[in-house]
């Protein structure tokens, strides 16, 4: 039973390479050159502009729109803000001090009260910014 299982695992050693095909690998240019022709054309009647359709374009912004909208208790990421920045003077725009440990920012017309360590939304002002 030994031999026997013995002779069935160098079988599967030896015969494994064997059987593998062969990857051309991304410097296989003969692939790429047979199936293009001089025109850009695809010779199995597809056109190269079209091979990527349904992929993510990085400049069409129409369908990755991120933004979001937020509510009190919500952990704020300036990522996903729309005009994310600081509101520096917060009385120009009538909105009160922060208190210690708190700051006003922008997202986009709206005016959100952030903890600074927690990050923490603690107050949402909705167009509060035109």
């Amino acid at each position: 039973m030994k031999k026997f299982i013995l002779a069935a695992v160098a079988a599967s050693v030896i015969a494994g390479p064997l059987m593998a095909q062969s990857y051309g690998g991304h410097n296989d240019r003969s692939r790429y050159e047979q199936s293009y022709n001089d025109r850009g054309h695809d010779n199995r009647g597809n056109d190269r502009r079209n091979d990527n359709r349904g992929q993510y374009n990085r400049y069409d912004n129409r369908n990755h729109n991120q933004y979001r909208s937020w509510n009190r208790g919500d952990r704020f990421d300036s990522r996903y803000a729309r005009n994310y920045r600081v509101i520096s003077s917060p009385r120009y725009y009538r909105l009160h001090d922060a208190p210690r440990g708190y700051r006003w920012v922008q997202s986009g017309n709206d005016a959100l009260l952030i903890g600074i360590t927690t990050g923490v939304i603690a107050s949402v002002l909705a167009n509060a910014i035109n």
